[in-house]
């Protein structure tokens, strides 16, 4: 299923199945540009000439000692030696180790401890903190180094050497040949390393392209990194905002027009903290930008629950765009998919259900194992509308492992086949999926468990609140709900809020607010600067509440 363009035209390997090589080889004499780099060192690539490239790179990669099956962490900033090195060790049979420097070092090096690569293909700041730091893996540099620098770093290759290999690749790796290794945000917990096979991999570039229509026609600017290595396997154009990639909330307006005018852009992915700060720097735009802007057919919004509000203003931009917005997450994406329009249209329907995501899309199952009054799920899932549970979620595009965490899978993994996602949510009548919020911070009240994240939207409707959390504090089963704010009109420290808005915070909800806190910024992940640390809000707001000091959070 998907666009005739790019389901079609990409050569089949030996087996019959389009590999994720496959737009690329299809491809090997086009002239079409396939990546476009931004900032100061901008450049281009044609399809035809990344295609060679990854051809002679995976042969260099192997002449090197890269062998099929080893794992090749890559530590290469977006562009087009990222998409080399990728397709290369995808092409060679290698495993990409997809470490996000969103995690910061402390994560960075917990993950690549855990996945153990025998080889880390870097830039020369990756090399350096790769030495300092003590990360696994023969060292390769991505550009040719001075004789000296490749002793003090350890280096014994370099990728831009490699790509002038006269040898012959290896043959296709197999689609239950592992492809990839890549890491959670750490946003709810320690970010796990999540394996997929090829055949995985491959189901959800297909996915993507069958939900979205994606032709060879389409242009992409991705102000998500991860999202952006999916141009080339769809056989599109690409581009990566000049940003700062570990924090998607610097993205200007000014930079994403850049990128929309470079590519000519159909198609805009960015995460709801891109968007807010693309909407409050709009005034820069210039007339050539907001002419590219009426060009995006579909403008995509994911990572964290999103604003009607925010999509509106987005798509004030994009006039001639359909504002999409996936849910999924690292482990299986999409699992379904949502309009502003159907948004606006189930505006009034939710009620405490939480945030509407759409429908299911094609080829996924989804099923509820319902809460207990302590918020633990069943172990028996349910197809039925209205039951709140956790979401449990079957496709071909799901994560096969949670690597070297028998543990973690084995909970994940109940029935086997199906992926436990950690959010709760239910099912209307429509076959509809809400999500309330994640499994470990739902409130345990005494009438039951609540969600947080239907309340949160309701207190960010208030034209003074820029940002709302809502956690439980109090003994499991006993719990009353706390709402810590961050305001519009910002100040330097914590506070108790004043009467007025705690009466409208208490009127905008359907269950009872015991106490209102402001904070100056409320805790988010480092990868998509949306997702917010409510345990540390809870853990932070049950001593306020218990009588400790109004710290700063």
């Amino acid at each position: 299923a998907g666009s005739d363009a790019a389901s079609t035209s990409a050569t089949d390997a030996p087996s019959g199945r389009r590999p994720l090589w496959a737009a690329l080889e299809a491809q090997s004499d086009s002239s079409r540009i396939a990546v476009i780099e931004c900032g100061p060192t901008a450049s281009t690539v044609t399809f035809g000439a990344l295609a060679h490239r990854v051809e002679r790179t995976a042969a260099g990669l192997h002449d090197s000692g890269v062998a099929p099956g080893d794992r090749v962490a890559i530590m290469i900033p977006p562009g087009v030696d990222l998409h080399v090195a990728l397709n290369a060790c995808w092409r060679l049979g290698a495993v990409a180790v997809l470490v996000d420097a969103g995690l910061g070092p402390t994560g960075m090096s917990r993950a690549l401890a855990g996945a153990a690569p025998d080889h880390l293909i870097g830039i020369t700041r990756a090399l350096g903190a790769a030495r300092a730091l003590g990360w696994p893996g023969e060292r390769i540099s991505v550009r040719r180094l001075a004789n000296a620098t490749n002793r003090a770093l350890g280096v014994g290759g370099n990728l831009h050497s490699m790509a002038d290999a006269t040898s012959v690749a290896p043959p296709h790796p197999g689609r239950d040949d592992v492809a990839a290794v890549v890491f959670t945000s750490g946003a709810t917990g320690p970010s796990k390393g999540v394996v997929y096979r090829h055949r995985q991999v491959e189901a959800q570039r297909d996915a993507l392209a069958s939900l979205y229509g994606i032709t060879h026609d389409d242009r992409l600017v991705a102000a998500f990194a991860p999202f952006a290595l999916y141009g080339p396997a769809l056989g599109i154009a690409s581009v990566v905002p000049d940003m700062n990639v570990a924090a998607p909330g610097t993205l200007t307006a000014t930079a994403l027009g850049d990128a929309a005018v470079a590519i000519r852009a159909s198609l805009v992915f960015a995460s709801p903290a891109a968007l807010a700060n693309v909407i409050k720097t709009a005034a820069s735009l210039t007339s050539e930008h907001r002419r590219a802007f009426e060009q995006v057919r579909i403008l995509l919004s994911a990572g964290a629950p999103v604003r009607p509000s925010l999509l509106r203003a987005a798509v004030d931009l994009f006039p001639n765009a359909i504002a999409h917005t996936p849910y999924g997450m690292t482990e299986v994406l999409p699992v379904a998919n949502i309009t502003l329009d159907d948004i606006e249209a189930v505006r009034d329907v939710g009620g405490t259900l939480g945030v509407c995501v759409g429908h299911p899309v094609d080829r996924v199952h989804v099923q509820i194992a319902a809460l207990d009054e302590l918020g633990q799920p069943s172990d028996v899932l349910s197809p039925e509308p209205g039951v709140v549970g956790e979401i449990v979620v079957r496709a071909a595009h799901a994560r096969d492992t949670y690597d070297r965490l028998w543990h973690t899978d084995h909970l994940a993994s109940r029935p086997i086949g199906w992926h436990r996602t950690g959010d709760v949510g239910s099912l209307d009548d429509a076959g509809r999926l809400w999500v309330g919020g994640r499994l470990g911070h739902v409130i345990t009240a005494a009438d039951g468990p609540v969600t947080p994240v239907a309340i949160e939207q309701s207190i960010e409707a208030l034209p003074e609140v820029e940002l709302a959390a809502v956690v439980g504090v109090g003994p499991p089963g006993g719990q009353v709900i706390a709402a810590v704010i961050e305001l519009v009109e910002g100040h330097r420290r914590p506070r108790l809020a004043d009467l007025d808005l705690l009466d409208r915070v208490r009127s905008a909800v359907h269950h009872d607010i015991a106490a209102v806190l402001t904070v100056p910024q409320l805790p988010v992940d480092r990868r998509h600067n949306s997702k917010i640390d409510r345990t540390r809000v809870a853990t932070w707001a049950s001593d306020v509440l218990a009588g400790g000091r109004l710290a700063r959070l």
